[in-house]
């Protein structure tokens, strides 16, 4: 078989092997809306502090975020922010413009219930009641987290919040002033937004609110104690959730028929070598970042790792509140944006004075520093495989729950180019990426861009940028601009074919509606 032809032959069944190797590593290139079930949801995502604005304004009092931020921990605050409060009818007809199916935000508990109980602020009831009617009224599917890392500074300053069990019932309490209010309208409930961030860099590391930590561990800290606060704040979260869940099934969902979940921050970690003790940190790594708060929901306790490292610092749960935590849920938010590589550093758990990082034991190579805790490194290159194995993790580990994915998204410095053409390969692959996961089998729901608008970032202020949108924060009216992302996602989302390579547009986009989306020079 040395003919010209069978060696054509050959190269061709050589090239449609490397073809179908293409498609498994790098996901799918070629895809649209109508790939994805029908029940399957689109949207993007903000949270309150990050976009309303009015922070002082019409009954709403301080939360932890404000309060840490304005003690010196960062020369920007959201009390503007993108002036959402405003600007709400205008964002959602941006929404409508967009295409988008829902739209994921947090309520703020403080402008809701000033005093963290009791009172209910009517201007409060309304702004929200508001939005929500604004988002039905066109159609687009409101996704509510109830808890985006800003406690009301009330509680933190009455009883010292989240790490004092009085927490669970003001919660709870809270908890039933939404459903009561806003659940004949709400179907997905969040009740808090990745605890694991929240507790390890507000309670351990002291980089967000409330700033508690103790040292060597944290930096400016305030108060608190590394070793045993982030404990006890993932403890009193999940009892939290769990009662609030409790009260949403027996009193409301009779009615509402509504969903209940709670998120959490995956990384994909990966191995620094392939020594025995890096891969086994692997997995210490998932049960101690994602174990932590899944874990007890799916299997009714926490990883046995963290029961033997942790020791008596880890608390413990009542069989009654292995009970009622076990199963207390109806979905899981993952939020996912890059990898971590990991190598053991297990040795440290020995110390006779510990916190969660060391605890975690690892070492952070993408630093080369010893931080003991795999800090988020954005600086990755986009690998869209991450959230597919993040997904099959999930799939493996906890019995394939049902999966939105809460966020997901680029950073890239805050520029006025509205031409992000690295953020348009970006969520095409990791769209691609959900799309190849769902062949493969996992229970993935929905998915939402992180984030809608260019807003207040956790870490960095208004330095980063994640949005479709781009707010220009040198106009008093913080006027709104569609990015090339933008216009490509409304082109997926209104059942267009889509590819990430192609892409051309011009210069003078125009702002702010993408009502003339199909005249664009626009190319997939």
């Amino acid at each position: 078989m040395n003919s010209r032809p069978a060696r054509m032959l050959y190269l061709l069944f050589f090239l449609v092997i490397l073809l179908n190797i293409a498609v498994l590593v790098f996901g799918v290139e070629h895809y649209s809306r109508e790939d994805f079930p029908p029940g399957f949801v689109f949207g993007a995502g903000t949270s309150a502090y990050q976009v309303e604005g009015a922070a002082k304004e019409y009954g709403r009092t301080p939360s932890i975020w404000d309060t840490f931020l304005q003690k010196g921990n960062a020369n920007e605050t959201g009390d503007v922010a993108c002036d959402g409060y405003h600007k709400y009818k205008e964002d959602v007809q941006l929404m409508v413009d967009t295409g988008l199916e829902a739209y994921r935000f947090s309520i703020s508990w403080s402008r809701l219930i000033p005093n963290g109980r009791g009172r209910v602020n009517p201007k409060g009831l309304q702004y929200y009641n508001n939005l929500i009617n604004e988002l039905v009224k066109h159609g687009i599917e409101p996704h509510v987290t109830l808890h985006h890392h800003d406690l009301p500074q009330i509680l933190e300053d009455e009883y010292g919040g989240w790490v004092n069990r009085k927490i669970v019932k003001d919660f709870t309490a809270y908890a039933d002033v939404c459903f009561r209010e806003f659940g004949d309208r709400i179907s997905y409930w969040t009740t808090v937004n990745e605890p694991n961030i929240f507790s390890v860099f507000g309670y351990d590391l002291g980089g967000m609110g409330p700033g508690r930590c103790s040292s060597p561990f944290g930096k400016n800290c305030y108060s608190g104690n590394s070793s045993t606060e982030p404990y006890l704040v993932v403890h009193h979260i999940l009892l939290a959730h769990a009662s609030a869940a409790r009260l949403y099934r027996n009193k409301y969902w009779g009615k509402q028929n509504g969903f209940i979940g709670i998120s959490v921050l995956v990384l994909k970690y990966i191995s620094a070598t392939n020594s025995t003790e890096d891969v086994n940190a692997i997995q210490r790594a998932y049960d101690f970042f994602v174990g932590w708060v899944v874990h007890p929901l799916v299997y009714g306790d926490y990883p046995n790792i963290m029961k033997e490292v942790v020791g008596s610092r880890l608390p413990v749960f009542t069989n009654y509140e292995l009970r009622l935590i076990k199963g207390s849920f109806d979905f899981l938010g993952v939020l996912h944006y890059c990898a971590a590589y990991v190598k053991d550093n297990s040795r440290n758990q020995t110390s006779d004075v510990r916190d969660y990082s060391t605890d975690m034991g690892l070492f952070n190579v993408a630093t080369s520093k010893f931080l003991d805790f795999v800090w988020l490194t954005y600086q990755f290159p986009a690998r869209p495989w991450e959230l597919q194995d993040v997904l099959e993790y999930f799939k493996q580990a906890y019995d394939n729950p049902p999966i939105y994915i809460h966020e997901n998204g680029q950073q890239t410095k805050r520029i006025s180019s509205l031409e992000d053409t690295s953020r348009v390969r970006y969520l095409h692959a990791y769209i691609g990426s959900v799309l190849d996961a769902l062949r493969n089998g996992s229970n993935v729901r929905g998915y939402f861009a992180w984030s809608f608008l260019d807003l207040f970032e956790i870490m960095v202020g208004y330095s980063a940028s994640y949005g479709l949108y781009y707010v220009d924060r040198d106009d008093l009216e913080l006027r709104r601009y569609p990015k090339l992302s933008a216009y490509w996602y409304s082109h997926f989302l209104k059942r267009r074919s889509v590819r990430s390579s192609g892409i051309e547009v011009g210069k003078n986009l125009p702002a702010p509606s993408l009502a003339n989306f199909s005249s664009l020079a626009y190319e997939v």
